[in-house]
């Protein structure tokens, strides 16, 4: 089987149990995860294979975070040992009108230290089939555009399909920061996912009619975004999740795929949230899934929102469902009736 190989920062989530408050919390739970490494573990309960890279220290958190991804099937055999500190980030869940908080404590991790000879992408994309990373690794680090520059470019050369999320996270950088690195990356991705912010702050390019803090999105709007960024980068796809949010509990939730001058939008699903880190990702993989495993277009839509519906219902990072469980939505089982 080729493996899927998901570059990008595994760090330490904590947060306070349910929907407690910073202020209220007297404990944290602890869980291991990043964007990257999200996709890999779906990806594994999915019945792929996959290869985390990334750059951890050499101490016992790390070694926790690398046990929790083999847990759960990712591979991390690729993955550089050096620095001084894992990442980590704070999660306050939001309920009703308060929205979630995220607090990040990731500077000076052992990721953003790294440099280009860290990583040996001839070796790594041996027996590879797609590689995917997203605009928070490319945030991390002085280094990190240029290590994604190579191996966007030796992935290219191997004919391996590259997938980006575009992932823009404010609190990393500025949208002028962001489109000096992410402009010329985005020339080599064939697969590019990201939501209505991310094609404005990221590349420049906005959906009209549309304001997600009002729960305004106007879908045909996405398709002449999708359109533009076919034409500017040359991507073979263009994926974006489509999210009205309604409260912090509860969203609508849907994606379009736009290929070969056609989009396609999927279903509809009105989600409940239990914890919403970690949807992006789920999409991803739902449809890196599909796509890899030659489904149509919609098919592989339906497939990767279905998987990310699925995700929004599961407390912390990973999306823990499996196949037949996404196929089960798909065709329409989402009535939630206990499976005795």
């Amino acid at each position: 089987m080729e493996k899927i190989i998901c570059f990008g920062e595994v760090l330490l989530r904590l947060g306070p149990e349910g929907y407690y408050r910073f202020i209220q919390a007297d404990k944290f739970v602890v869980n291991y995860t990043g964007a990257e490494a999200n996709v890999a573990v779906a990806l594994a309960q999915f019945g792929m294979k996959t290869e985390v890279v990334t750059k951890l220290p050499n101490n016992d958190i790390a070694k926790a975070a690398v046990a929790t991804l083999k847990k759960f099937g990712a591979g991390t055999e690729n993955i550089v040992y050096g620095g001084d500190r894992v990442g980590v980030y704070f999660v306050e869940k939001g309920a009703s009108q308060r929205p979630s908080k995220v607090v990040y404590d990731r500077k000076y991790s052992s990721i953003s230290f790294a440099k280009q000879n860290d990583f040996n992408w001839d070796k790594i994309f041996e027996d590879a089939s797609a590689f995917i990373f997203t605009g928070i690794t490319a945030a991390l680090g002085e280094n990190l555009p240029a290590i994604l520059l190579d191996a966007c470019k030796m992935a290219r050369a191997k004919g391996v399909k590259v997938f980006c999320d575009l992932n823009y996270r404010k609190n990393l950088w500025t949208p002028e920061r962001a489109q000096s690195v992410m402009q010329e990356l985005v020339h080599y991705v064939d697969v590019l996912i990201g939501n209505e912010e991310d094609a404005d702050k990221v590349l420049g390019v906005k959906a009209a009619n549309t304001d997600v803090a009002k729960g305004e999105l106007d879908k045909t709007s996405y398709i002449d975004v999708a359109r533009k960024l076919t034409e500017r980068y040359g991507c073979q796809m263009i994926a974006t999740t489509l999210r009205t949010s309604i409260s912090a509990s509860d969203n609508n939730w849907a994606g379009m795929l736009y290929t070969n001058g056609k989009a396609y939008f999927s279903k509809e699903y009105k989600i409940h949230i239990v914890d919403r880190v970690g949807g992006g990702d789920s999409f991803a993989s739902g449809l890196m899934y599909g796509l890899l495993n030659g489904f149509e277009s919609q098919e592989a839509l339906e497939f990767a929102v279905a998987a990310s519906c699925l995700k929004h219902s599961i407390e912390l990072d990973f999306n823990l469902v499996s196949v037949s469980e996404i196929e089960a939505l798909v065709k329409g089982d989402g009535s939630g009736r206990v499976q005795r």
